[in-house]
């Protein structure tokens, strides 16, 4: 059997505000942290997780994320 979650309408809207702010990468970082934080877990991780893989197109942020507590 699937195990199939609902995903939070905050989820969408901080994976779009990521979007919108991936040029500058203390900026992305600061709105990735607020959004982990305000998340649940589950959420939060899968967020974490697209972030890392949609930084790779903006190096200057992927290595801001690489080398971040």
């Amino acid at each position: 059997m699937l195990n199939i979650t609902k995903t939070s309408t905050a989820f969408f809207f901080y994976k779009s505000v990521l979007r919108k702010v991936s040029f500058h990468p203390d900026l992305f970082k600061k709105e990735l942290n607020k959004a982990i934080s305000s998340l649940p877990l589950e959420e939060g991780l899968r967020l974490y997780r697209w972030s890392v893989s949609y930084a790779k197109t903006y190096p200057e942020t992927f290595h801001s994320l690489s080398f971040s507590n």
